[in-house]
């Protein structure tokens, strides 16, 4: 018997294996790595329209067809690179999605100058705090918030693209700024 499969999870984690990975180890879970949130950058964006269910599917299939999420190769992507990726299975071949997660490259690669890490420019919008909303019910969990649209307007005005409220709000969650584990989950964090 699986300890982890008696443990108590948010219903959307519920759907599969791999979901229930990603909310077991991931999700809520605060993050400072750049290469970390730059790849939830990537996947929240191409998440946009779809399930993330079906990005997660992805996910391996990215990491390849984007070098691991280093923002400082996949800046230098040109034509050759934007082609490739048009033609690969693995990834959601829209050619929106993959010039923005290019451009957002080289805006990430900008934020990090700016301000000595992405990570340092994203937390400072909490004060370097998880905001932790312990819902009751999934009903509760918001899909943007003042916070996301202060953060989505920003990352707009610095060169981002496919950071809309809602998808900038999924990625405060996936790098653990918010944490929205329901009240009765094994897994909300604490303090």
């Amino acid at each position: 018997m699986d300890p982890m499969s008696e443990l108590a999870r948010c219903s959307w984690a519920e759907s599969s294996p791999a979901m229930q990975r990603y909310h077991d180890l991931e999700w809520g879970k605060p993050s400072r790595d750049d290469r970390h949130m730059f790849e939830m950058l990537v996947l929240e964006g191409a998440q946009a329209g779809l399930s993330w269910a079906t990005i997660l599917a992805k996910r391996e299939n990215y990491r390849s067809a984007f070098d691991d999420f280093d923002p400082l190769v996949v800046a230098r992507y040109g034509d050759g690179e934007v082609e490739r990726l048009l033609a690969d299975p693995g990834i959601v071949r829209n050619r929106l999605k993959i010039r923005s997660a290019i451009a957002n490259a080289g805006a990430f690669l900008a934020v990090q100058a700016e301000c000595g890490s992405f990570a340092d420019y994203i937390w400072a919008w909490t004060g370097g705090s998880t905001i932790r909303n312990l819902p009751e019910a999934s009903q509760q969990v918001p899909a943007r918030t003042e916070l996301s649209d202060a953060v989505s307007k920003d990352l707009r005005k610095r060169g981002f693209g496919f950071v809309g409220s809602t998808i900038v709000y999924s990625f405060l969650q996936s790098v653990g700024i918010v944490d929205d584990h329901l009240t009765t989950c094994s897994f909300k964090t604490e303090g």
